[in-house]
């Protein structure tokens, strides 16, 4: 995790001292809210039609702790009213659409505490990523649980809303699966892969017949309804590499399903990548005691290691180069793409840049990254 992911959660506190100007986004329309988990880290994505903001804050209900995320004087799209959560971080997502704007409450377990880090980028057909992510902080010390207090009611049985916000939005009816849409082939099988990619066709195919196998899959979202996937790839030839593939569903209108799929060197093992990614978890307060400031962690411990793994990944990969230049030209179609990455890889590591990234192709997208564990990544975009 970067330092100013961990120096950003720090400052949560001190938000709501900011003028309520701030992060409003008058026009702007949420159009999709999702919630996922990758690894250690859950992430909230919001869909918009253009780049916008959110004003973040933290509170407390019922005993629980809350993020709360808006998009004040944003308009809602019809959004799900809850996401279900995760068993990290996040016990659910609720969403509330007002004239006041578009309001997200991630309900937190109250004795995890974590760091977080937001991104805004570009999504496709024109539209906008707001992305947040929360990853543990197993450095933090762990607060006793509360009791909830026991909820008062009202005269009259009726329980009080929060004044000001207008019910939830339900979601839309064509959220639900069509039966067109429904996958073939048992769950964590390269038939239900090549039902859910058909672009990607070709590429799983070749993985399927080279030998790899899905050591892993998890599903996302809410049973019988539209629904991410994630799944892993091994090889028992190659115990460095790995297939890692995303299935991102489309909810709206005119928009596509989003297929990514990597072959990652993450899976090397070693002192420096162990080193690394000891470090990459370490907290504020553990940085602190090492080093006077983020900038001297990132120079003088963190950028020596990403050389080394930009020398140990640019061998695997020239190593097992067959397994990447066969990935590149069943995705792109292209030979030309392969030797151009491989061109790449073989470049000499510059000791002052530890890394960069290269978009090598466009359509597909394709990416070559050069930091911290090399990866090749293909973006397929499907319309159903």
């Amino acid at each position: 995790m970067g330092g100013l992911a961990i120096l950003g959660s720090l400052l949560l506190g001190i938000w709501g001292e900011i003028p309520a100007a701030w992060g409003r986004n008058p026009g702007v329309e949420v159009r999709r809210v999702g919630l996922s988990r990758v690894g250690d880290t859950t992430m909230l994505t919001v869909v918009l039609d253009r780049p916008a903001e959110a004003r973040l804050s933290t509170r407390t209900s019922m005993g629980k702790p809350q993020l709360v995320v808006e998009f004040l004087q944003a308009r809602g799209a019809r959004l799900p009213s809850r996401l279900e959560g995760d068993d990290l971080l996040v016990e659910r997502a609720l969403t509330e659409v007002a004239p006041e704007g578009v309001r997200i409450v991630l309900e937190l377990f109250p004795d995890r505490p974590y760091t977080f880090w937001k991104k805004i980028q570009k999504g496709p057909a024109g539209q906008s990523l707001w992305v947040l992510g929360l990853n543990p902080d197993p450095s933090a010390p762990r607060m006793e649980r509360p009791r909830p207090p026991e909820p008062l009611e009202p005269p009259g049985g009726v329980t009080e809303s929060e004044p000001g916000l207008a019910p939830p939005a339900p979601p839309p009816e064509d959220y639900r699966l069509k039966e067109s849409e429904r996958v073939q082939g048992s769950p964590g099988s390269f038939a239900e892969l090549k039902s859910l990619m058909p672009k990607a066709a070709t590429l799983l195919e070749g993985l399927e017949r080279d030998g790899w196998t899905i050591s892993e899959f998890h599903s996302y979202d809410r049973p019988g309804q539209r629904f991410s996937r994630d799944f892993i790839l091994t090889h028992r030839q190659y115990p460095e590499l790995a297939v890692k593939i995303v299935y991102l569903p489309a909810n709206m209108p005119n928009t596509p399903n989003i297929n990514i799929l990597s072959l990652t060197t993450d899976r090397l093992g070693g002192e420096t990548a162990d080193k690394y990614r000891q470090m990459r978890k370490m907290s504020f307060s553990q940085i602190k005691k090492e080093h006077e400031d983020i900038g001297d962690f990132f120079d003088d411990a963190l950028k020596p290691l990403r050389v080394k793994l930009r020398e140990q990944t640019k061998a695997v990969a020239l190593r097992d180069a067959r397994v990447f230049q066969n990935f590149l030209s069943r995705a792109a179609h292209s030979p030309q793409v392969a030797e151009k990455v491989m061109n790449h890889i073989r470049e000499k590591v510059n000791q002052r840049f530890e890394g960069v990234q290269y978009t090598v192709m466009e359509d597909p997208l394709v990416l070559l990254n050069l930091v911290d564990f090399l990866y090749v990544r293909v973006y397929f975009l499907e319309t159903r």
